[in-house]
């Protein structure tokens, strides 16, 4: 479903249960935003009412992990990059450390993103781990303190796809996400407008298990940044829905819902017996459940538009309807430039690491309707993004 709007080409709201489309730059609030942090909200704060709006173009522009398609993911040289470059919201993965600081990194498992595996005085740390079910064998941050992972440098996570990013191994260091916020604080001061930050929580019931609970530390550094209410420029998400029915319950800070690919289980579900699997959660059932405590999801792009066995894009789903009918935003994730990562029509010669046409597959997933998407390389969003509504 293509949706654009009248008075602003591709600018949409989406209003509370019922997704209006009203042709505005800002996204909606549905289910229960105004959950907790709610006395507040509605004692004045910033808001946060029913229908309550946050200012977003559409479609938004998300930096995954920064924007890694050019530097290394998670480090304040990714995150500066995709801000310079334009990206509406950039993105922070956090996993904690042994003495309780919350880090960006998109796994706790270290050993490829950065040069732990150099240091000799680290050496014993290596080990052997099953998350969320997998067994994995490298170092974790929340075996070293924070102090410890200081010590160490960030590294370019896929080297043999991204040699050129190798270019910037050990130039920054982990960044906790209090010194990201720190950051985005600096940066809107000086900009004018504050910096959208969008903050996953990792493995949340991997990490509850090991006394290491990532919400209420994450809920404590957004009140003190104050992003904490329902305007804050804020989104938060993660894979499992019972962390983001946590967080509901602590903040108004807007939600969203992660869903990995078809037939997969959601670990917390797993973990409680629950046998819903994604394909349970884009049922209009399931995401009137979600619209219940989150006001978005975050789907793969193949839940949007599924590709066939030779890797080509087939008919799009309903779930961007059906999502929109619930009220909830959509933000699926990951555009790469590379051919190795675009749906096969879109690939161009024989070399995978090569850019394929990166511009394609982003008009085929916004004509969708899909109100943003994640992408390692912000400018090509950003350009596609601006063809698509006519700017």
């Amino acid at each position: 479903m293509t949706e654009r709007t009248q008075a602003t080409p591709g600018r949409r709201t989406v209003m509370g249960v019922g997704a209006a489309v009203l042709g505005t730059a800002a996204i909606g609030l549905s289910g229960t935003a105004r959950a907790a942090g709610n006395t507040e909200e509605r004692s004045g704060g910033h808001g946060g009412g029913p229908g309550h709006r946050l200012d977003l173009p559409v479609p938004t522009v998300i930096g995954h992990r920064g924007t890694s398609g050019y530097r290394p993911e998670h480090t304040l040289g990714s995150y500066q990059l995709a801000l310079d470059m334009g990206a509406h919201i950039i993105e922070q993965d956090l996993v904690p450390t042994r003495d309780g600081h919350l880090v960006c990194r998109h796994e706790n498992d270290i050993t490829a993103t950065t040069d732990v595996s150099a240091h000799p005085e680290f050496a014993s740390r290596r080990t052997t781990k099953t998350v969320d079910g997998v067994p994995l064998t490298g170092w974790f941050t929340e075996d070293f303190t924070l102090a410890e992972l200081k010590t160490l440098r960030a590294t370019e996570r896929i080297p043999g796809n991204r040699q050129r990013n190798t270019l910037y191994d050990g130039r920054w260091e982990i960044p906790t996400f209090e010194e990201v916020l720190r950051w985005a604080d600096r940066e809107g001061r000086r900009r004018g407008k504050p910096v959208w930050l969008y903050v996953e929580t990792k493995h949340p019931t991997y990490f509850r298990g090991l006394g290491l609970g990532l919400e209420e530390r994450l809920v404590t550094l957004l009140r003190r940044y104050d992003r904490h209410r329902a305007q804050s420029p804020l989104i938060l998400q993660s894979f499992e829905p019972s962390s983001i029915q946590r967080l509901s319950k602590l903040v108004a800070t807007p939600r969203v819902v992660l869903l990995s690919g078809a037939g997969t289980r959601p670990w917390d579900f797993t973990a409680t017996g629950d046998t819903r699997t994604t394909d349970d959660l884009v049922k209009p059932a399931g995401l009137k459940w979600m619209a219940s405590f989150a006001q978005g999801i975050g789907p793969t792009l193949d839940l949007i538009i599924p590709k066939d066995g030779s890797g080509r894009l087939t008919a799009p789903t309903t779930l961007v309807r059906d999502a929109h009918a619930q009220g909830l935003i959509l933000h699926p994730y990951t555009m790469r430039n590379e051919n190795t990562f675009l749906p096969a029509d879109f690939r161009r010669g024989s070399d995978p690491n090569a850019y394929g046409d990166a511009f394609g597959a982003f008009a085929a997933y916004f004509a969708t309707g899909i109100d943003g998407i994640f992408s390692d390389n912000a400018d090509t969003a950003l350009l596609a993004a601006a063809d698509f509504t006519g700017r």
